[in-house]
């Protein structure tokens, strides 16, 4: 069986399956981070090679006060645990969206995060927060402006791989393959570059209960899939 290099998760249903239980929304959330954990770690053992998952969105801003700080809470102690999974497992870390609009100290975290794990040489994991795929072009766009108003480029410099370095995920090969949990079939605004030829897989299942038979069901769609770009199937 063809295992995809690169997968990327959309973590949707930590509060429906919260309130299925009688349980409040964060306790879901609570669960779904444990949830990464085990993934990251089954993912690797599977061959998988890149890891990226939706954590926070740059709409998640809007949801109520007490739910985002419980989200903000639980992102400082998920850093703590994230250290150590990586030091176990050799995971090589990185955060991607608009880091400047979260708190110092967790800003903080993430830099010595990325930093400890960056020589790592086992799973590349990286994690989306306060993310947006419009925001992740946006940003690229400005970066790219601002390096042709220096001279530093001209317009005849850009090209799709001058962008794709400007992105959050430079240097990272496009995902192979997005799963979204609990049903809703949609992207939101997540990785919209990087997705251009990726196989999408959509389960019922929400993210506190998608384990390693789950993913297994997700890499065996994947391999009836005929992958094709322009028409041309993939070597």
């Amino acid at each position: 069986m063809k295992v995809p290099n690169h997968v990327a998760i959309i973590l949707d249903g930590n509060g429906r399956w919260a309130k299925r239980r009688g349980m409040p929304r964060n306790y879901g959330h609570v669960q779904g981070a444990k949830q990464v954990e085990l993934i990251c770690e089954k993912a690797y053992k599977m061959g998988i090679q890149y890891l990226t998952v939706y954590a926070f969105s740059t709409e998640n801003w809007n949801r109520p006060k007490d739910e985002v700080d419980a989200l903000m809470k639980l992102l400082r102690n998920y850093m703590k645990t994230c250290l150590k999974t990586a030091e176990k497992n050799r995971m090589c870390v990185r955060v991607i969206g608009d880091k400047t609009r979260l708190a110092e100290d967790i800003q903080t975290r993430i830099a010595e995060l990325e930093e400890a794990t960056q020589n790592n040489d086992g799973l590349h994991f990286q994690i989306a927060i306060n993310y947006g795929g419009r925001d992740e072009i946006r940003r690229a766009v400005k970066q790219i402006g601002s390096e042709i108003g220096a001279g530093k480029l001209s317009p005849e410099d850009i090209t799709e791989e001058l962008i794709m370095d400007h992105l959050d995920t430079g240097g990272i090969p496009d995902p192979d393959l997005l799963i979204r949990t609990c049903g809703e079939q949609r992207i939101s605004n997540f990785l919209l570059w990087q997705l251009a030829y990726t196989e999408f897989y959509v389960t019922s299942v929400p993210w506190p209960d998608f384990d390693e038979v789950e993913l297994g069901k997700a890499i065996e769609a994947y391999n009836t899939r005929d992958r094709r770009y322009g028409g041309v199937e993939e070597a």
